[in-house]
């Protein structure tokens, strides 16, 4: 029971706070860099997958209209995936005027089609009819900063570099009652994926913002949640790179509370845990040149919950004066989540409370996502 008590422990510390550890470690002894250059301007194609995005997809084909690269060199294509609203409509509309600007004429392009197949299906229709050399995954609602498609681009000049991927950043919104956690947990996340970049490569991609090169690119799933893992994955079983550039920005609007949180995270945790049933090679040390950073960063967290539970039973029932002091320890650290903010507090207890629930919200979302995942009939689009 003892090797069982510690085991776990170790398990838990590792996954939070061992893997960074070792990253950084790692990064002083070595550090891959990027032959990234502003002058490679190869021709690209933003490929959108919308399902009734009539609220946003206007301002997000704007928004890549004014992206600062050469029009003549980019397309857009833009794939509606059984819309039954005004999108195709507004995005016949826009490309009317678009194209209609003199070296705009292929710029946008709409691929429609019922009834609705995914999100994942939608993308493999929207690479097929793309002709760029680069594809860049964007969704509707978020937006590039002016410069992101010219940044993200820029690494490809490095013929080791297979896929790049930006960061979101997160505008907040007032009265939003979970802010602090996320960004909490989002700038840890930055931090890690950083790391990972510096040494090799990273085992995912922010989904808001990330590129490849075409010819790299395999059709997935069609019942696939999880494209940002799964594409870049892939890049790096043929032996490229898989990197974070900062520099790439795309924008979002921070959850307004723990509700819409939830929804967000549990679909991403699910997808993770469908990553093992429909390419379980990735959890093969020998087929995977990854390994270690995908099973400590995307499948590690997924049974850390598990191990809290399997811990805290034997806490219960088997404990010795060290197993006491780390079961209060872990007491008092779960019973800052449940205090009130306090701005009048030390940045200390502040961050110690933040740290708590944002613990605590990662973990009880992994609990429910295998059961969204086998027993859900609600469709994670």
């Amino acid at each position: 029971m003892k090797t069982i008590f510690w085991a776990l422990l170790v398990f838990i510390l590792y996954t939070y706070l061992g893997y960074p550890l070792l990253l950084y470690l790692w990064t002083k002894v070595k550090k891959n860099k990027i032959n990234k250059s502003f002058r490679f301007e190869p021709h690209v194609s933003v490929v959108i997958a919308a399902h009734n995005e009539e609220k946003n997809i206007e301002r997000r084909i704007r928004n890549l209209f004014d992206q600062d690269y050469p029009k003549k060199k980019m397309e857009v294509v833009v794939v509606s995936d059984g819309s039954d609203d005004e999108t195709d409509c507004i995005i016949k509309k826009i490309r009317q005027e678009i194209n209609g600007i003199k070296g705009c004429g292929d710029f946008l392009k709409l691929c429609t089609y019922l009834p609705s197949r995914g999100k994942a299906y939608a993308i493999n229709h929207g690479v097929e009819n793309a002709s760029g050399e680069i594809i860049v995954f964007g969704d509707s609602r978020q937006r590039f900063s002016k410069d992101a498609i010219k940044h993200l681009v820029a690494n490809f000049n490095d013929e080791k570099i297979g896929c790049v991927s930006g960061e979101l950043k997160f505008e907040e919104i007032p009265n939003s009652s979970i802010d602090k956690e996320i960004g909490m947990y989002w700038n840890f996340e930055k931090k890690i994926r950083k790391m990972e970049s510096n040494i090799g490569s990273v085992p995912g991609a922010t989904g808001a913002i990330y590129a490849m090169k075409k010819s790299l690119f395999a059709p997935i799933p069609e019942e696939t949640l999880l494209d940002d893992v799964l594409i870049p994955m892939n890049v790096c079983m043929k032996g490229y790179r898989t990197i974070f550039d900062g520099e790439a920005v795309a924008y979002d609007i921070i959850s307004k509370d723990i509700a819409q949180e939830k929804k967000r995270k549990i679909r991403t945790l699910a997808g993770n845990w469908q990553l093992l049933l429909i390419v379980p090679h990735l959890i093969n040390p020998l087929k995977n040149p990854i390994w270690i950073n995908f099973m400590s960063h995307k499948i590690f967290r997924l049974i850390v919950p598990y191990s809290f539970l399997a811990l805290l039973f034997i806490l219960l029932y088997w404990h010795g004066p060290i197993e006491v002091i780390i079961l209060c320890l872990l007491f008092v650290f779960f019973l800052m989540a449940l205090l009130p903010s306090n701005p009048s507090a030390g940045e200390f207890y502040q961050n110690l409370s933040h740290m708590s629930r944002s613990v605590i919200l990662l973990n009880y979302f992994a609990l429910l996502a295998p059961m969204r995942l086998f027993f859900s009939n609600k469709k994670l689009w």
